[in-house]
């Protein structure tokens, strides 16, 4: 049996395709499987990708006329060709898309040679590739309760998946987390990231809002800054006398999030998953240009009084320094945040998602 998967750009829809990708291969020894992503994936330099890769010519399309977009209708066309040929030449049973344009060649193409397919999204808000693909699919996977109200006419497809997360992210206890860095004990400990590709605004809002702040001293930060900011994110630490162990890039993460007391963090799905799977109170910054989908799914954790969110603009005003003080000096409200994510269900998603897809295939 061959199961051909399709994911986007961000880290939001790769890791979960890995993820999926990884169960399949250590449950079912005799599925081949091959993995598509957009060619510009190849600049992220994600190093487990692995060599089941191929890649096709995708951009995103907007709804203006300048060279721009001229060229992404043109590597549309170009996409649809290279589709073409990996499906002939694998010929999957099943395609798995997790996303974005990229998946809209592959799913057409395979629809029109009645290969079966399943797309599964990872927003509470779908994006418009699930809403038009959703017509051709056999299965919709989704990863809250509250995306079925925005695909009501596809009731009958929807499947409850949850959001599948990296086999490698596991609990530890807070003590063995913090040893992994080397941090202290009884230092309040602060993960601080942006997103699979980064954000310059909240690697600076945040070390505006630690250099202002009283308790910078009391504090130890995990930070991943992303290549961009990296040596200066470093070198602003070493300046600040602030105990930080900074990263490009960390595979580890469960270390991270064990060790964490407080996470700020954009709001994209993947890491909403992973912060509910770690129960850690957050701070959300949605990333203003994916605005409706982020704040979404940062809502989620704000009606279980587990998170706070900040507008990205409010970076440049003291907020984001007030709410992490308030919630340093109040262990106990902390501990109240914490507890909140008793109140949802969290899926074996990678299981549920191939127990579908497997069932399909033989249907």
């Amino acid at each position: 049996m061959k199961i051909l998967v399709v994911a986007g750009l961000s880290g939001g829809h790769i890791f979960p395709a890995l993820s999926f990708l990884e169960t399949l291969k250590g449950n079912k020894k005799n599925i081949a499987t091959l993995l598509i992503l957009p060619k510009k994936v190849k600049q992220l330099n994600i190093p487990f990708l692995g060599d089941e890769v191929r890649y096709i010519s995708i951009s995103p399309i907007r709804l203006r006329l300048n060279l721009k977009n001229i060229s992404a209708i043109f590597n549309l066309l170009k996409g649809f060709l290279e589709s073409l040929f990996i499906l002939v030449r694998f010929r999957p049973d099943i395609v798995v898309g997790f996303g974005s344009i990229v998946c809209v060649p592959v799913f057409l193409i395979a629809w029109l040679f009645r290969i079966k397919t399943v797309i599964h999204e990872q927003n509470v808000i779908p994006g418009r590739a699930t809403h038009f693909l959703s017509m051709f699919a056999e299965r919709i996977a989704i990863s809250f309760v509250q995306t079925e109200n925005y695909l009501r006419t596809f009731k009958s497809k929807i499947v409850f998946t949850g959001n599948p997360l990296r086999k490698d992210l596991t609990r530890y206890d807070k003590k063995t987390a913090l040893n992994f860095f080397g941090f202290k004990h009884d230092r309040f400990t602060m993960l601080v990231m942006g997103g699979s590709q980064a954000s310059h605004r909240i690697n600076f809002g945040f070390l505006k809002a630690i250099s202002d702040s009283s308790y910078r001293f009391y504090l130890q930060v995990i930070h991943l800054s992303g290549q961009e900011d990296f040596e200066l994110i470093k070198k602003s630490y070493s300046y600040l006398k602030i105990q930080a162990k900074v990263f490009i890039f960390l595979k580890e993460m469960g270390f991270a999030y064990s060790a964490s007391d407080l996470i700020i963090s954009r709001a994209g799905a993947t890491t909403i998953a992973e912060v509910i799977f770690y129960k850690i109170p957050a701070i959300l910054i949605p990333y203003p240009f994916a605005y409706q989908h982020q704040l979404a799914n940062a809502l989620i954790l704000q009606k279980l009084g587990t998170a706070f969110i900040i507008k990205d603009d409010e970076l440049e005003t003291d907020r984001l320094r007030k709410i992490m003080e308030d919630l340093i000096r109040d262990p106990e409200r902390l501990k109240k945040m914490a507890s909140g994510y008793s109140g949802i269900y969290i899926p074996e998603a990678n299981k549920i998602l191939m127990n579908e897809v497997l069932s399909l295939m033989i249907s």
